[in-house]
């Protein structure tokens, strides 16, 4: 009876030892969570925590972690985008990081796209912005006016085939690649102050130039030369059909011209002629990709020591790089980098981070609202001047 008693209490003492080891929960889109899956491999059997990575789909990891981490049930790592860090800093939900010695071996523009109110809050591992990839057996020679995209798109629609000279994501969740057109001639997000901090009540989503650009899109979907209503899934049948000759989109499409077997390139969106008669070429929003660390997470040291030491290597970054085709924001890692990405790298200088403030939660939603209104045809002005209301109104601006 003794022994058994014994037995009991030595498995009673195994299981409670296995009950307090820790375990770390990372959410992930599907490009991600293998690689992490593999350096999460060699961290448990270096240090004997388990680490489990969550796949979600890239459109629903943000409202997924804030519902589950206001409800006490998150992850203890988040991959995702910096523009998110404003509403999650706000709301309570991720962590002050400290990168140590380490902070040497990131880009310094990465690492302040993550830095919000003088702290850091995400670890980089990639940037990213939209390009022109185009189909180089339809489009021999890239077009380098708005123009010019214009007269090869006219030449080579088609929908009895379907044929179309070019396309892009713009359904009503898709301002982020609204947004080229719209800055072309001057339009903007927010204003800034002297000291260079937004200011979220100077909003320029309606001004002339944006509206300006709005026109020029209506006119394209007027004429039917640019198809709507096209989501991830449909851009990607295009391109597996090879339906379309050129895309505005971001290294994340790469692998599906690489799948088509179709010889591409990329390059700048071509400039647009303004209302001014100058020539400007688009403004993308950049985005920096990075690693993010629950602030309820009981597990905070452990989530540190993987990510400093286990994700931020060269290894694993280069990886990183290969399966996402995004310029690495990993220093060691740009030896890697291919002709792809050098190429979004000079549409890059182009760009303009996008606002990591509480506030552009409402510019996702009333620009990618003003999109379908021009879609339903609403002229340009209405749909955007409504945008720019509401934006005003959710910020609560006099």
């Amino acid at each position: 009876m003794k022994k058994i008693f014994a037995l009991l209490t030595i498995l009673g003492l195994v299981g409670a030892i296995a009950a307090a080891q820790p375990k770390l929960t990372i959410y992930a889109d599907d490009t991600r969570s293998p690689v992490l899956r593999d350096a999460a491999a060699d961290f448990t059997a270096q240090s004997g925590v388990v680490v489990e990575v969550i796949e979600i789909a890239p459109t629903d990891i943000r409202s997924q972690y804030i519902t589950t981490t206001q409800a006490g049930q998150g992850p203890d790592i988040v991959v995702g985008a910096h523009d998110w860090v404003g509403e999650l800093v706000a709301n309570g939900l991720i962590e002050p990081l400290d990168l140590g010695v380490k902070a040497a071996e990131f880009s310094g523009a990465a690492l302040d796209a993550f830095t919000f109110g003088g702290q850091l809050y995400g670890m980089p591992y990639a940037s990213e912005n939209l390009a022109l990839i185009y189909d180089k057996a339809k489009v021999p020679t890239p077009p380098r006016t708005w123009d010019e995209l214009l007269a090869i798109a006219r030449a080579l629609h088609d929908p009895a085939i379907p044929s179309y000279g070019i396309a892009f994501q713009n359904t009503v969740n898709n301002f982020y690649q609204f947004f080229p057109l719209l800055s072309a001639a001057g339009g903007y997000i927010f204003g800034f102050d002297e000291a260079g901090n937004y200011v979220p009540c100077d909003v320029g989503i309606a001004n002339e130039g944006a509206v300006f650009g709005a026109t020029l899109y209506k006119s394209m979907v007027d004429e039917g030369i640019l198809p709507t209503g096209v989501d991830w899934d449909t851009l990607n049948a295009l391109v597996a059909g090879k339906s379309v000759a050129m895309v505005i989109t971001g290294p994340w499409m790469v692998d599906a011209f690489q799948r088509a077997g179709i010889d591409y390139g990329i390059t700048q969106i071509p400039a647009i002629k303004g209302p001014t008669g100058a020539y400007n070429v688009p403004k993308v929003f950049i985005g920096v990709q990075g690693f993010m660390v629950n602030s309820m997470s009981p597990n905070k040291t452990i989530a540190m020591d993987f990510l400093l030491n286990y994700v931020a290597t060269t290894e694993v970054m280069v990886r990183l790089l290969e399966v996402g085709n995004r310029p690495p924001a990993y220093l060691p890692a740009m030896v890697a980098a291919g002709p792809d990405i050098a190429a979004f790298g000079q549409q890059a200088a182009f760009g303009v981070p996008m606002p990591a403030i509480p506030q552009m939660a409402s510019v996702w939603q009333e620009g990618g609202n003003a999109i379908e209104l021009i879609h339903t045809g609403t002229d340009p002005a209405v749909a955007l001047k409504q945008a720019y209301d509401l934006i005003r109104q959710a910020v609560g601006c006099p």
